[in-house]
């Protein structure tokens, strides 16, 4: 139904304001009375062989809702009735920022992927904060965090503290978000030293509250195999507690969009079925190099159950989707979790 009937209807405008009207919608008709049993009966497979237990937390399935999707925090609640094991909220950052200017999320159709160039457009950690307090404990929340546009390189640290400590009592696990390409000063958030400052604050701050949270780092899929081995040095020198790969890539080869059309979006993160084999390859690389020291989630290009089997297989614990969710609709949550269990 959601591939026959909604996605060309959906398609039809405006990716940013689509996804503002699915939100709305699922908002909506979730308050009639029933809908959530719906949904529920729809998407969810609850089978306990389907859990997965990781840095002391244990998730119901596998199978996540990336970050980018529900920034702040506004719809986790709903969102958990259609089959999610997790949902990662944000990025969040310590003000509340509009991001880069319109337009600046654009499909490849052909492609089965997305650019975006979003920016952190969030309202703020107070604004998360105040969502998740209505948090019915329906599923694991992580919080991916970063720092806003404006701040100095001198403060990004100050940014991640901010936001770690702020919502620490309210998700049961946290991301640096320090490989999103639509960023400014992407090469220091990158650099290793820096890497292990960042991390090191984080940690101890992390040791300040009774209840540690796990820790975990998105990296991109980008990067070489020399990029790759520094990660597994810095996870095992930070005792990190784990690593999300991937984020999205800057990467425009192979592309069945023309140059043309390229060139008309312009910059930004892509996402989906282009960086499908790239992602795994980094999981694989990543799990093999370090001897499957750390959990690894995987995410990028997940559009059916088998990619999201070939992530697991490459090495991945859990698997994140995103531009698959969009493309595919929210059944492919329930096919992949189908899938596992047999």
């Amino acid at each position: 139904m959601y591939k026959l009937l909604l996605r060309p209807l959906f398609f039809k405008i405006d990716p940013e304001k689509i996804h503002h009207f699915i939100f709305s919608l699922v908002k909506n008709t979730s308050k009639i009375p029933g809908f959530k049993a719906l949904y529920r009966s729809l998407y969810v497979v609850d089978d306990k062989r389907l859990e997965r237990k990781l840095f002391g937390i244990t998730f119901k399935n596998p199978v996540g809702l990336a970050a980018g999707f529900d920034k702040n925090a506004v719809l986790y609640n709903e969102l958990a009735n259609f089959g999610f094991g997790f949902i990662e909220i944000g990025t969040v950052t310590p003000k509340g920022q509009s991001g880069n200017p319109k337009k600046r999320l654009f499909r490849l159709k052909d492609d089965q992927g997305i650019i975006n160039r979003m920016g952190f457009n969030n309202e703020g950690v107070e604004a998360a904060i105040s969502q998740l307090k209505k948090n019915k404990g329906k599923l694991v929340i992580g919080g991916n965090i970063g720092k806003n546009t404006a701040t100095k390189p001198e403060n990004y640290t100050k940014d991640y503290l901010a936001c770690f400590n702020a919502l620490h009592p309210y998700v049961d696990y946290f991301v640096l978000n320090v490989s999103c390409p639509n960023v400014g000063s992407h090469a220091k958030l990158n650099d290793k030293e820096y890497l292990e400052e960042l991390i090191s604050a984080v940690q101890k701050a992390n040791k300040t509250f009774e209840k540690q949270k796990p820790i975990l780092l998105k990296i991109a899929p980008d990067l070489n195999d020399n990029q790759l081995d520094e990660i597994v040095e810095l996870v095992n020198a930070t005792n990190l507690d784990g690593v999300i790969a991937s984020n999205t890539s800057t990467d425009r080869r192979n592309l069945k969009a023309t140059k043309e059309q390229l060139e008309a979006i312009g910059n930004g993160g892509l996402s989906g079925q282009p960086i499908k084999e790239k992602c795994t390859r980094t999981i694989k690389y990543l799990a093999e190099k370090s001897n499957k020291a750390f959990p690894i989630i995987g995410v990028g290009g997940i559009h059916s159950a088998n990619d999201a089997l070939e992530k697991i297989k490459a090495g991945a614990d859990l698997v994140q989707i995103y531009t698959g969710f969009i493309y595919e609709g929210p059944g492919l949550v329930k096919a992949i979790n189908k899938a596992l269990l047999k």
